[in-house]
């Protein structure tokens, strides 16, 4: 096993910051990019037939949708940072073990998920803010996307995640890209040519699952390929790792699990009471929702491109490296969130426009999207410090990120602004939570870097 992943050790360890960092990041990008595409996609098709309902229900799914993507952070964000710090200590023989019981694990969580999806779906659609206009669409989303497709989206996300981790950063982007590039194209064949009118929003959702299983089925073939070239390999048997790793395991994947559900369970929150004000309103801030993760989606890349730089060179002990890597990834964030403002701010009526044509939801769509535009810097500074903690193995510090900005600022903020300014209220929240947990979120920082230092 020894001597696996010398190759890999010019990038951790000696490749100039920049161009590694743009190395792990680029690719990741991308497939950042080429998901939010699909993701989109479904909603832009859905919106082509200017049916509000057909859009809020696509809308309503999306928030179960993204609890399959925290599962796959449980295991592939706590998994995956585990093993390459193992490998930074070269511990290569307990790397490969630990990556091969999180995809066991991960494949459990996503049968379990699916299987509570599909005893309990009506009384959580309801839940979410389905109504009768509603819920027979989400109905049939939930079905295809979730209940079947659960499994090869839990599995894809938590091996690309692997992958990158341990180096293979093109590679793991190429595959969550491919499913990405399928879905675009199968979406409207299904939807509006092997499947009669009224169905579009089933068509659009066994695009989305049969993408993923052809995702899935890539993975499959790259593990088998790269195992000569590094510790991974598909399971054979349940592997036994040692007590602290199954610790650091959780202790880093369940607050990454859970920062993504709380930001899952925001958005729920959001739904619910934007579906008060009414379907036109809900479908306007799905729309927004959607489009607004494009400078988000590209934060996240060039986050979970860092991650594995920090974790290696964390567990090595090159804190000035590690920090180099910290600071380039803040600075390319902010550029692309402060970008993204300015573009959102003059082209949010034609964005709004490009997804559906109904005036009333276009109109409600453009005065939201210039709002809560306003918040993408402050996002992105807030989730880079929750990936930078996980790098670093302070679980803790990041749950404790997660829970304070969406639990004590973003949701209590929510209910208030609304019952004060309605539908506004809801729109600005965002901007105005997230700008007091960055302050809240440094002086953690600070805290933490001095432990570290020490």
């Amino acid at each position: 096993m020894a001597g696996k992943m010398t190759d890999k050790n010019e990038l951790f360890e000696r490749m100039p910051v920049p161009a590694a960092l743009a190395k792990m990041a680029i690719p990741t990008v991308i497939s950042q990019l080429i998901t939010l595409v699909y993701n989109i996609a479904d909603t832009w098709f859905i919106g082509q037939t200017d049916n509000p309902y057909m859009v809020a229900a696509s809308s309503l799914v999306l928030t179960v949708f993204l609890m399959t993507t925290a599962l796959a952070n449980l295991f592939g964000v706590g998994g995956g940072s585990l093993v390459v710090r193992l490998l930074g200590a070269r511990e290569e023989e307990e790397a490969r073990k630990v990556a091969s019981l999180s995809l066991v694990m991960a494949a459990g969580g996503a049968l379990a998920f699916s299987l509570i999806c599909l005893v309990f779906m009506d009384p959580l659609l309801r839940l979410l803010g389905a109504s009768d206009n509603t819920i027979g669409y989400a109905r049939q989303y939930l079905l295809f996307v979730v209940v079947i497709g659960g499994l090869p989206t839990v599995l894809s996300n938590t091996m690309s995640a692997i992958l990158r981790n341990v180096g293979f950063s093109k590679e793991a982007g190429f595959g969550l890209g491919l499913g990405g590039v399928l879905n675009v194209l199968l979406d409207p064949l299904f939807m509006f040519v092997l499947l009669p009118a009224g169905y579009e929003v089933m068509g659009a959702a066994i695009a989305t699952m049969l993408s993923n299983f052809v995702a899935f089925g890539y993975f499959l073939l790259t593990y088998r390929r790269v195992k000569k070239d590094s510790i991974l390999a598909l399971p054979r048997r349940i592997e036994r790792i040692r007590r602290d790793s199954m610790g650091s395991i959780f202790s880093v994947g369940v607050p990454a699990a859970m920062s993504l559900l709380l930001y899952d369970l925001t958005n729920m929150v959001i739904n619910r009471l934007s579906s008060t004000h009414g379907d036109i309103e809900l479908a306007a801030i799905g729309i927004v929702l959607k489009v607004e993760r494009l400078p988000l989606n590209i934060g996240v890349g060039i986050c979970l491109g860092m991650m594995p730089l920090i974790a290696y060179n964390y567990a090595t002990g090159n804190h000035k490296r590690m920090k180099a890597f910290f600071s380039g990834a803040r600075l390319a964030g902010i550029v692309v969130s402060v970008l993204c403002v300015a573009l959102y701010r003059i082209f949010a009526p034609w964005i709004i426009r490009a997804f559906i044509s109904d005036g009333a939801t276009v109109g409600f769509g453009t005065e939201f999207l210039q709002a809560r535009c306003f918040a993408t810097p402050f996002m992105f500074l807030s989730f880079h410090m929750v990936h930078f903690m996980q790098a670093i193995d302070r679980g803790k510090c990041s749950l404790w990120l997660a829970v304070i900005r969406q639990l004590c600022l973003n949701i209590p903020m929510l209910f208030l602004l609304n019952r004060l300014f309605g539908m506004s209220g809801i729109v600005w929240t965002q901007m105005t939570a997230d700008a007091i947990n960055v302050v809240i979120s440094y002086i953690i920082y600070s805290r933490v870097i001095r432990t570290v230092r020490k």
